[in-house]
């Protein structure tokens, strides 16, 4: 019997202040294995570089979603989360038939059955691929940010809550990028 198309599928971005979460679902080809998949925040940028190319390349199937904070900040971030996640699994040609999510929770509504699996983004090759695809269209996301909304340090910090990023919302107040549903950058709404 043959094993079922099994989509791996992983987020970057849940944690900061600015930003959309990007989950990516890859369904990895067996035939084509590709060395050295591990968590992306375990590889250094020029490393999730290149394997985001040899998995965009080998895989038999990845879609990369991005939910922005409009949705982030309507639902909160962990329904953003998992609406993403089920977007990115709809989005796979061909289907999987089996999914594997990085975490303990579930999107509802799935169109095939799925396994939760914690810390799965370090034990399972296709999680690890999605953490990859996910934080480096994340991060260019970010740069992209950068130049648009200039003095946050967006390239820098990716929109996490670094001292840098809290500096410059006191400074500057809140841009369209940030996540006003989290409670720094309320702060600050509220700080002038």
């Amino acid at each position: 019997m043959n094993e079922p198309l099994t989509a791996g599928v992983d987020e970057a971005g849940r944690g900061p202040l600015a930003g959309p979460v990007v989950v990516a679902a890859v369904i990895l080809d067996p035939t084509r294995p590709i060395a050295g998949l591990a968590d992306s925040k375990a590889l250094s940028a020029i490393r999730r570089a290149a394997l985001d190319v040899q998995i965009r390349e080998h895989a038999l199937a990845f879609s990369v979603v991005e939910v922005g904070v409009i949705d982030i900040d309507r639902l909160n971030i962990l329904q953003a989360t998992l609406l993403g996640m089920a977007r990115a699994l709809a989005a796979l040609v061909p289907a999987a038939e089996l999914a594997l999510i990085d975490g303990n929770r579930l999107p509802r509504d799935l169109a095939c059955p799925a396994r939760a699996i914690v810390d799965g983004d370090v034990t399972e090759p296709a999680i690890s691929a999605a953490s990859i695809l996910a934080k480096v269209a994340r991060d260019r996301i970010l740069c992209d940010l950068d130049t648009r909304h200039p003095g946050y340090g967006f390239a820098r910090h990716k929109g996490y809550p670094t001292p840098e990023h809290f500096a410059a919302l006191e400074r500057l107040g809140p841009c369209a990028a940030h996540r006003r549903s989290f409670a720094p950058v309320q702060r600050s709404l509220f700080a002038g």
